[in-house]
């Protein structure tokens, strides 16, 4: 009889495969029989009570003994784990104690109870996820990359992957098998307090970038996990980082047109490259809150792309469906909505009334048992890809290259890539030898604003102590240049026991007084550590203190270089001027001190590019694939008005020690139709005297379309190394069907008509030959 049912069940599932199949593509992700056969098995086996809490994910405190979290020494719980696991069966567990970072060997502690009780009980291990947001953010001693921003400004896919590669393997080490990571949001608004978790503004960098990061943490079979690789759960889905109000989780206002064309492309191409989670947008789009979106889940992710994966809530999002969103009257309902919208798990974090109520909801017909089916399997084969039923701990000593040498250099490129100079008057860098410097500003002496938010702790607070180890600016410099010819002096610090914002009395006089015997001036500004919604701003102008320093260090006479650290563009506009030399470091990491340290000697040279538009004035927000009709010069007669797109420094745009000369763009076909695949070469030619590497960036304008096109969108980019003197010819690839549009019926159209093509200063016209609509969502 048992096997009998299993048959059955098993040929339930495949006609729902065969359904999902017919309406959307091919899978996402081609399955393993294997695991299809285990996941139907024990989906047989278990109870109701048993596969609603593999659906349930409770935060690590919930289990702890009561206060030791916040003591330094994590302890669980045992009675905690007989409530939790014993009787709810929750099948996941996320973050890391106190929301402080814990070493391996306590990892493996904590993770072994667990999953020991786990495999007691169910004989289904713990599906735990951590925040690995930048390397091993919650991991200690491991490696710290720089911030998913910085990583866009590198505009180096081998970096990401990389980057990917070293996170896994230090997450694997503490037995973690699922980061929360990578962001793909699109930086749209420079006032949200999440824009550097994510690649930039761009829709094509953040498809590249996030595919890239698929790889390198998941490795290329995504039915195969290894040992030294680990899940990702792609964030935020979508629309999350252009809110209208630019603070955080607060609702979006995007059409389809732009949902579809530039939020998802970055979640299709990851999803398409194998990636097994993605975790919900917190907020509202036009109204509907994603967690509650059939459309969007269900119907966009699941249908469509035929993908197999899981849907993971963010924070007590569900929660928030009847506190915050008001679309539920209660608790009861807002499970009920988030889950037939195609919810697989919830992050709930604190309670398991979410077991109660949602077992009482599928009793009482409002959830069908075939949608807890759905998102079981989901969870379970995820389980299995994983390789948790064979091994849900590994031992520490497995991992010897943790927070090594190796992955230090890589973390250290990284950095050096990422880092963009902005302005360089009169050579003021590099710095010639025995020039004496004052260090200055509130970041010149901080690990945590290197770092910022999600490094060691949420908001970042505890990077001074944990990274003491690695080099501040002002340290790097004494380092690199010599303490005898290194004066720090701050002038302007920060609070570090109030709010992110908050400055201690400035002691700018004293930064004058030091800037008197020395040669040049580093003028460190930005913004201290912050994360999600405490992130939070109303003016997006650097604090008055910080600006108050830099025009008082200005009237020395003495040349500036303007170090910028901070998570987002701040307005610097009135002091951009008063600077000879303007670096933006963003959040490099740990070893952004030395990195910048090797840029400004003239050891390494500058080679990243901005991936988001630096504001000039904080009501002129924007980015670059504006519509034409954004930028409108004066009009004379009865209506005088002015519409200028203004930008501090544009998208892409970053200097060298050495300069660049594009010449002899060609393409091998001026005429193409949406099936054809255009080759693009151009030759670069370092015409300096010292060795750079230059991001070629491939942008292309529709002239004249049936909807107002962007302005130019970037379709591809590709990062080499020349020699001085040397020329290298780049090639880049392009599809006819890459320049096609969502019309305004929402389906793609690749209209006939001419496009211009740029790169570099280069240009040359091409000339669609046909009209064609695509029936299907993607392409």
């Amino acid at each position: 009889m048992k096997r009998i049912l299993i048959l059955l069940l098993a040929v339930v599932f495949l006609q729902a495969c065969t359904t999902s199949a017919q309406k959307g593509a091919e899978p996402a992700i081609a399955q393993d029989a294997e695991i299809e056969k285990k996941v139907e098995a024990l989906l047989s086996e278990m109870t109701l009570e048993e596969k609603i809490g593999q659906m349930t994910q409770l935060t690590i405190d919930v289990l702890g003994v009561p206060g030791s979290a916040y003591q330094g020494d994590f302890q669980i719980s045992e009675a905690m784990l007989d409530t939790v696991i014993g009787i709810y069966k929750v099948g996941s567990i996320l973050n890391t104690p106190g929301t402080t970072a814990q070493t391996r060997e306590k990892w493996h502690e904590i993770i072994s109870k667990i999953q020991d009780k786990s495999m007691e009980v169910m004989g289904i291990p713990t599906l735990y996820g951590l925040d690995q947001i930048h390397g091993s953010t919650y991991i200690l001693d491991g490696t710290m990359f720089p911030q998913t921003l910085n990583m866009g400004a590198t505009f180096n896919r081998s970096l990401v992957r990389r980057g990917g590669e070293i996170t896994a393997y230090e997450t694997k080490a503490g037995s973690v098998p699922w980061t929360f990571a990578p962001t793909v949001d699109l930086g749209r608004d420079a006032r949200w307090p999440r824009m550097w978790e994510n690649f930039g503004e761009d829709a094509y960098v953040n498809a590249e970038m996030g595919r890239e990061a698929v790889l390198g943490h998941q490795g290329e079979n995504p039915n195969e996990i290894g040992k030294e690789q680990i899940a990702v759960c792609m964030k935020h889905y979508m629309g999350y980082g252009a809110p209208f109000s630019g603070k955080d989780r607060t609702p979006s206002i995007i059409s389809e047109r732009q949902l579809r064309e530039k939020h998802f492309a970055p979640f299709l191409e990851a999803i398409r490259a194998g990636a097994l989670s993605v975790m919900g947008n917190s907020g509202s789009v036009n109204g509907m809150p994603v967690h509650a979106s059939h459309e969007l889940l269900t119907e966009w992710l699941k249908e469509d792309l035929n993908w197999d994966g899981m849907i993971v809530t963010d924070w007590a999002d569900i929660n928030n469906l009847y506190t915050r969103e008001k679309i539920a009257k209660d608790k009861k309902e807002a499970i009920k909505l988030a889950i037939n919208a195609g919810i697989d798990m919830a992050m709930e974090p604190y309670s398991w009334d979410y077991c109660v109520l949602l077992k009482e909801l599928v009793e009482e017909g409002e959830v069908k048992m075939s949608r807890i089916d759905d998102a079981v399997r989901r969870v379970l084969r995820m389980k299995y890809r994983l390789g948790l039923f064979e091994t849900p701990v590994y031992e520490v000593e497995d991992f010897p290259l943790f927070g090594g040498e190796e992955f230090g250099k890589a973390a250290l490129q990284a950095a050096e890539e990422s880092i963009v100079l902005l302005k360089n008057e009169k050579d003021v860098l590099p710095l010639a030898d025995e020039k004496k410097i004052l260090v200055t500003g509130p970041n010149a002496n901080s690990m945590r604003t290197l770092n910022g938010g999600w490094s060691y702790t949420w908001q970042g607070t505890g990077a001074d102590k944990f990274a003491a180890k690695h080099n501040t600016i002002q340290e790097a410099f004494k380092a690199k240049f010599g303490s005898n010819n290194v004066v720090y002096e701050p002038g302007v610090t920060y609070n570090n026991d109030g709010q992110y914002w908050e400055e201690n009395e400035p002691e700018i006089e004293k930064a004058v007084a030091a800037a008197r015997g020395v040669d040049v001036i580093f003028a460190c500004i930005g913004e201290n550590s912050y994360c999600e919604t405490p992130g939070n701003l109303t003016d997006l102008t650097l604090s008055e203190n910080q600006r108050n320093l830099v025009k008082a260090l200005s009237k020395t006479g003495k040349p500036i270089v303007l170090v910028i650290n901070s998570g987002r563009p701040r307005v610097i506009s009135d002091i951009e001027p008063l600077a000879d030399a303007v670096i933006d470091v963003m959040l490099p990491g740990n070893f952004g001190g030395d990195a910048l340290a090797n840029l400004v000697s003239g050891d390494v040279n500058f080679s990243g590019k901005l991936p988001f538009s630096y504001p000039k004035a904080v009501n002129s927000l924007g980015s670059y694939d504006y519509k034409p009709s954004e930028q409108t010069g004066t009009m004379e007669g009865a209506y005088n008005y002015n519409s200028q797109m203004s930008f501090q420094w544009a998208f892409g745009y970053g200097l060298s020690y050495t300069d660049f000369d594009y010449s002899n763009l060609s393409v091998d076909k001026s005429s193409f139709t949406a099936g054809d695949e255009l080759t693009f070469t151009v030759d670069v030619t370092n015409t300096g005297d010292v060795a750079g590497k230059e991001s070629v960036l491939l942008f292309s304008s529709d002239l004249v379309a049936s909807l107002t096109p962007d302005v130019r969108r970037l379709r591809n980019f590709e990062k080499v190394e020349i020699q001085p003197g040397e020329t290298k010819t780049v090639t880049m690839t392009l599809k006819g069907s890459d320049l096609a549009f969502v019309g305004s019926d929402g389906k793609w159209v690749l209209e006939e008509g001419d496009f211009k093509v740029q790169v570099g200063d280069e240009v040359l016209d091409i000339v669609c030959a046909e009209t064609k609509k695509w029936e299907t969502p993607n392409i």
